[in-house]
């Protein structure tokens, strides 16, 4: 199937590892261009570099309000377009309630929350038809995760964020969509099934709740990512897509 993504071009952040990095190797090996960001200079453009000459790397954190504008435009400067966003952010500190403190919240608010609604913001404002907006959530918008209270706190929130904003852009052909990862399996999983006493043990716990009896690989994640980003998708806007091997009992 063609996804129409030759030669679009899409900012990702959070994409120099894990899920957003897993989504900017689908895009680009199906012919899209890409601009991803992570904190560190270098491991971005070491991420750039792996991806080969369709990808640009530069350091930026989500929290700045300055990095939306800058991002998108380098995007048109080195490609000439812009086409859409995909949001990433890696997860807020672990704890439960009495764990995280206020400086925690409010570093994971300006990053996860208020940095994603920015970069939104700017993306709408630049965006054409048939442009998208996209952001990497968690199952957490449906159900708690235990053990992660401040993304519990946040995700939901940014869920309604991004619906809102699908209503505002739809009549302008813009698409806004979100994606729900479970467990796959990443760095970030592993470090949180690596916090309690055996960590196999965990893990083989988990995948017995998970339908598919197994975590998802981070090219699952990226192949749904590219579709729902991708002008395939065209009629799909609103939405929060569970990526989680059917771990999502409700309807």
């Amino acid at each position: 199937m063609d996804l129409g993504l030759k030669d679009r071009v899409y900012v990702v952040t959070g994409a120099t590892r894990g899920l957003g990095n897993a989504a900017a190797r689908a895009l680009v090996a199906d012919g899209a261009k890409v601009v991803i960001t992570g904190r560190d200079e270098k491991k971005a453009a070491d991420a750039a570099a792996e991806l080969g000459p369709d990808a640009l790397g530069l350091a930026a954190d989500n929290a700045d309000p300055a990095a939306a504008g800058r991002l998108i435009a380098a995007a048109r400067e080195r490609f000439g377009r812009f086409d859409g966003v995909l949001i990433s952010v890696g997860g807020p500190a672990p704890g439960f309630v009495a764990d995280n403190t206020d400086e925690q919240w409010e570093s994971a608010f300006e990053s996860v929350f208020l940095g994603a609604v920015r970069l939104a913001r700017a993306a709408a404002a630049e965006l054409g038809e048939g442009g998208v907006i996209g952001f990497v959530l968690s199952s957490s918008v449906h159900e708690p995760v235990p053990g992660l209270t401040i993304s519990n706190g946040l995700r939901p929130g940014l869920a309604g964020f991004a619906k809102s904003l699908s209503v505002e852009l739809g009549p302008r052909g813009i698409r806004v969509v979100g994606l729900l990862p479970a467990r796959i399996d990443t760095d970030r999983v592993r470090q949180l099934d690596g916090l309690s006493a055996d960590p196999e043990a965990t893990r083989a716990a988990n995948e017995t709740r998970i339908p598919l009896r197994r975590y998802g690989a981070p090219e699952e994640f990226g192949n749904a990512a590219a579709f729902l980003l991708s002008p395939a998708a065209s009629y799909l806007t609103g939405i929060m897509l569970p990526v989680d091997g059917g771990a999502r009992h409700g309807f």
